[in-house]
């Protein structure tokens, strides 16, 4: 029993308490969000499914930042399985739960399952390793290439599933990641103008017509506003009515009116603003701000290349989803259905989200050869 409690009090003593608090904190204000925006439709459903995700996603934590780093590595083919077959089943067995399009997600009975949030969880581990591999012939064609194959293989994968949103998400994590382990600028530099290259031709002769008008209605959102301008248009004066301090708990008009399309899930950050106004807004991308940056210091201060990496690419799938999401509901981006991590609903997506931070509390409890000692 003493030793028991001793392991205890190490764990503590030596975890991320300010990473893992400012999780948790960040999860019950999404609690509350959720509970508002959901309140109209009288149920408590999907604010229970939230809360008991984040009493699953801090054990979660606790396990993964006290379980062996070296395994972690060891057994990547496992990680490599268990992101990649869930998310290729959805293309014979997947559905598209009301208010999407998309069959991403697996019906396992109880409730549904959305494998693309896993397989971020289990890409940012099989890339790092990759990364640690070729880290110093990394700009060399021939190594660099393969690399580059590795990073698309879970883009396109998603692409072809229907949900660019999260396709993106990817992207932005594999360049974080890229740039981390020292690829050469001029390689970024070569792929950002030929995507600025092709643009026009994906504009025009790739993306359908319904895609162009998410991109074309957010410069003039008055041009559709019954179409694929509606949700935004609904969002923007949702905001407007919050002004700098909200419209108060369970009063926002639109919020409880139903009238902003998933104003629980996607459009949560509108939910926010209407009822707890622009202050409450600036809480939630402090929140998120703090978060990413807690992220990187702890990649900083890794000594382990792996450790570094994993950490770079959970901010980088954090920092993606708060940029994208709040741009869509702030009508600066198109909306392409990205959710806003810790905040809108979803079991999935948060319980993935705390797979993540319990890799980088892991990444810190590794930090030095005093923690180490101490979990030995």
């Amino acid at each position: 029993m003493r030793h028991l409690m001793m392991k205890i009090a190490d764990y503590f003593r030596e975890t991320d308490k300010l990473l893992l608090s400012l999780s948790v904190f960040a999860s019950l204000y999404g609690c509350i969000a959720v509970f508002s925006a959901t309140y109209y439709r009288e149920t408590l459903r999907p604010t229970l499914v939230q809360f008991i995700c984040m009493l699953l996603g801090v054990a979660a934590v606790v396990f993964i930042s006290t379980y062996d780093f070296e395994k972690i590595k060891k057994y990547w083919y496992l990680w490599t399985v268990v992101g990649v077959v869930p998310v290729i089943l959805t293309f014979f067995i997947g559905i598209a739960p009301e208010g999407t399009d998309d069959k991403a997600w697996l019906d396992l009975g109880i409730t549904t399952f959305q494998p693309s949030e896993l397989m971020k969880i289990c890409f940012v581990i099989t890339f790092a390793l990759h990364l640690k591999h070729i880290k110093p012939n990394i700009n060399k064609l021939k190594y660099l290439i393969p690399l580059c194959l590795h990073g698309a293989f879970p883009i396109l994968l998603i692409h072809f599933q229907g949900d660019d949103g999260t396709a993106l998400v990817f992207a932005v994590m594999v360049l974080f990641m890229m740039w981390t382990a020292g690829v050469s600028w001029k390689y970024f530099v070569a792929a950002f103008s030929a995507v600025a290259v092709a643009s026009p031709i994906i504009y025009f002769f790739v993306m359908n017509d319904d895609q162009r008008k998410r991109i074309s209605v957010i410069f003039d959102i008055t041009s559709d506003i019954k179409g694929v301008g509606f949700q935004q248009w609904r969002g923007r004066v949702a905001l407007a009515n919050g002004g700098f301090t909200g419209q108060g708990f369970l009063k926002g008009d639109l919020t409880q009116a139903g009238a902003v399309p998933e104003s629980y899930n996607d459009f949560i950050f509108v939910s926010v603003g209407e009822e707890f106004g622009f202050l409450g807004c600036l809480v939630v991308m402090l929140l998120l701000g703090a978060i990413c940056l807690r992220c990187i210091r702890i990649a900083r201060i890794c000594k382990d290349d792996i450790g570094k990496f994993i950490c770079v690419g959970i901010f980088g799938m954090i920092f993606a989803q708060s940029v994208i999401n709040i741009g869509m509901c702030t009508s600066i981006l198109p909306v392409i259905g990205v959710t806003l991590p810790f905040f809108s609903a979803g079991g999935t997506s948060l319980l993935c989200l705390y797979l993540g931070i319990g890799l980088v509390t892991n990444v810190y409890m590794n930090r030095n050869s005093r923690t180490l000692y101490l979990r030995s």
